[in-house]
């Protein structure tokens, strides 16, 4: 198994470049396991906690329990992925099936904090684009797509996203094996990826 592991600040463009590398290759063998899916469960919590829960910092996502699936599809064991709901800042309870796979993309914006999943990782990937174009990104996606009000995002961007931005996540771009710039769609960056995944796919 060939695992990719794709980190990237909020809204720099890691979907659209996971989606590139999907649609292009069109193959079975090619699954996407989402970081999202791992936060805590924080069903101990009422609705007006969990909203006040920092989702950047790397204690608000299950490293264990993702590592540890990785580990099982890796040995070629299907695993029951969570699923999570941003309207409720928690897991659903319910899960998705994800089968084990030759070539498994991991993307997040924290993926590459974790020390054991790096190490799990055969290609680390960074996806860069300009704070101010990710901020604009992740106010259309946090208002059109999660229910958040113009003031609930700007005020998380404040006081959360951006110095855990700044502390957590720009300081992994050095564990990357390649960094793709996305404020203008960087196709050699892909086609390089999607090289590798070919020849991993023959």
């Amino acid at each position: 198994m060939l695992i990719i592991g794709i980190a990237g600040g909020t809204g720099s463009g890691k979907t659209t470049v996971v989606n590139h590398i999907i649609n292009e290759l069109q193959h079975d063998e090619v699954d996407v396991i989402y970081q999202d899916s791992y936060y805590m469960d924080t069903t101990h919590l009422s609705f007006e906690e969990r909203k006040k829960i920092n989702f950047d910092h790397p204690k608000s996502i299950d490293f264990e329990l993702l590592h540890e699936h990785l580990l099982s599809l890796k040995a070629g064991v299907p695993v029951e992925q969570p699923v999570y709901s941003f309207k409720e800042h928690n897991r659903t309870g319910e899960t998705v099936t994800t089968l084990p796979k030759k070539v498994m993309i991991v993307e997040g914006i924290l993926v590459l904090a974790h020390q054991d999943l790096r190490d799990l990782f055969d290609i680390k990937l960074f996806v860069h684009a300009d704070s101010d174009e990710r901020l604009i990104r992740r106010l259309k996606r946090d208002i059109q797509e999660r229910g958040r009000d113009l003031d609930e995002v700007l005020q998380r961007y404040q006081t959360t996203l951006k110095p855990m931005h700044q502390q957590f996540i720009e300081p992994t771009k050095e564990y990357a094996d390649l960094i793709i710039p996305n404020n203008k769609y960087n196709n050699v960056a892909v086609d390089i990826v999607q090289s590798v995944i070919k020849e991993r796919l023959v």
